[in-house]
């Protein structure tokens, strides 16, 4: 349970990190996906107002993050503020990015994997993964490992608990499982466990003339984004790390660029809340701070509470087969112990 029953959906990041003020100054902060009116640029306003050591933003768009970075500046004048190109499509630039921040900090207290992509067409990694599985997974999990020494080191001077690790998913995770016998969503056949949710809404049951399904292609990602972190979770504690997984709700943001007409109509009645990016950032910032959360009592968040998730999303089983494809697709393992 966490500690404000009385937060919801229209909650301010702004004011989360006003109540746990103490749990920001000064730490090292990472946040990924930052650009301007996105729910990554909420996140970093709201930890920069309470005086963080050093606020890293990550992001593929080097104008993008200096747009906001200099925004912060302005805002709150004397804020540490660094910038880091990432594209989270390519394990080169990741590998890149990652000893990028090992030469600026030497302990990171929160990772933010806020970073996602939603394509209504098929497209690759630079490593030949599908691009929804590749950047808002993939990415995020050999990033996650290459700043694992940092989080460790953070762990060991900390409150047991209060380094995190927060990975960003949907509700849209309860469309889909992983296709481990498809996860390149090639419409291959797959065992009936794999399957999608049934039944799905017509667009978001679309197949393109190559066998391209991008909802499903979302929802694998998003499921994977909460499987991931139900292993870190399990498995780090003795370490003094947790993770949760949020699910930051409809936020008016630019993450549906790529959608066409249909596509976006079917996706704006699936919230009848939408939120703007300050209240878009509020669950992650109950995720990432409270203290009540340091002994993990639950796994997703959704609306700065404990929400439940879909079965297959906390299947321990398929979290560790899922792990061991992810080592298997970034070449090297990540080993926790």
């Amino acid at each position: 349970m966490t500690s404000n029953s009385e937060w919801g959906e229209k909650t301010s990041g702004l004011e989360v990190a006003s109540a746990y003020a103490q749990y920001i100054e000064g730490r090292n902060i990472l946040i990924t996906g930052v650009a301007p009116e996105g729910v990554g640029e909420g996140t970093a306003f709201a930890f920069a107002s309470q005086k963080p050591a050093i606020l890293i933003l990550a992001s593929r768009t080097k104008q993008k993050l200096d747009t906001v970075a200099e925004s912060i500046r302005a805002k709150y004048p004397g804020i540490d503020v660094r910038v880091v190109t990432v594209d989270l499509a390519s394990h080169a630039s990741v590998r890149n990015a990652a000893s990028e921040v090992s030469g600026m900090i030497s302990k990171l207290d929160i990772l933010v994997n806020n970073a996602g992509a939603t394509y209504n067409s098929r497209r690759w990694t630079a490593e030949g993964i599908e691009m929804q599985f590749g950047a808002n997974h993939i990415g995020p999990f050999l990033f996650t490992k290459l700043l694992f020494p940092l989080l460790d080191e953070a762990a060991k001077q900390s409150t047991a608990g209060a380094t995190r690790i927060i990975n960003l998913s949907s509700h849209g995770h309860r469309l889909s499982t992983i296709r481990f016998h498809d996860y390149n969503i090639e419409n291959k056949e797959v065992p009936p466990e794999e399957q999608p949710f049934s039944p799905l809404p017509p667009t978001f049951a679309r197949v393109q003339k190559d066998g391209y399904m991008p909802t499903i292609a979302y929802a694998q990602s998003k499921t994977a984004n909460i499987l991931f972190t139900l292993y870190l979770q399990e498995h780090l504690q003795e370490k003094g790390i947790t993770s949760y997984a949020v699910h930051p709700g409809g936020v008016s943001s630019n993450l549906g660029r790529d959608h066409d007409e249909e596509m976006a109509d079917a996706i704006a009645k699936t919230s009848k809340f939408w939120k703007n990016v300050d209240q878009g950032a509020s669950t992650t910032l109950v995720a990432a701070l409270d203290p009540a959360l340091n002994a993990p009592g639950g796994l997703y968040l959704a609306d700065c509470q404990f929400f439940p998730s879909a079965d297959h999303a906390k299947d321990r089983s398929i979290a560790e087969r899922l792990w061991r494809l992810s080592e298997d697709l970034i070449g090297e393992k990540f080993t926790l112990g």
